[in-house]
């Protein structure tokens, strides 16, 4: 069983950042995939960014390409999301996530395994 839990969300101006951050439970860290998700009411939840278990390999929706940074820390069981240039429509209910068989593409919200309660992010205008 694997527990996250995030932290960091809050309310920003556009083209400000925030930095989110999930820290997870567990002796198998670095064995896991982890994923950010954005949901936002009446919608499906969808893929933001993704980090294979060593944090060699980084995916992103294009949307957040080159605004949008996700790192690791195995040594902490942390994950991190930098966002920077945020726009009101990267408002949003963030979710992190972990797959247990590690797949470095997991884009789809089946391909993950646990997931955190999620954290608000609110870009005014």
């Amino acid at each position: 069983q694997v527990q996250l839990e995030e932290s960091g969300g809050g309310l920003v101006q556009a083209g400000g950042s925030l930095r989110l951050s999930c820290a997870a439970s567990g002796r198998t860290f670095i064995a896991y995939t982890m994923g950010w998700f954005r949901q936002t009411p009446g919608k499906e939840r969808e893929f933001v960014a993704a980090i294979e278990g060593r944090g060699y390999i980084t995916q992103y929706d294009d949307s957040v390409k080159g605004r949008f940074t996700i790192s690791r820390d195995n040594a902490e069981n942390t994950v991190t999301l930098q966002m920077n240039s945020l726009k009101p429509e990267d408002s949003a209910v963030y979710y992190c996530a972990a797959a247990v068989r590690n797949i470095w593409n997991a884009r789809r919200p089946d391909e993950y395994d646990y997931w955190g309660q999620g954290t608000q992010v609110t870009v005014s205008s």
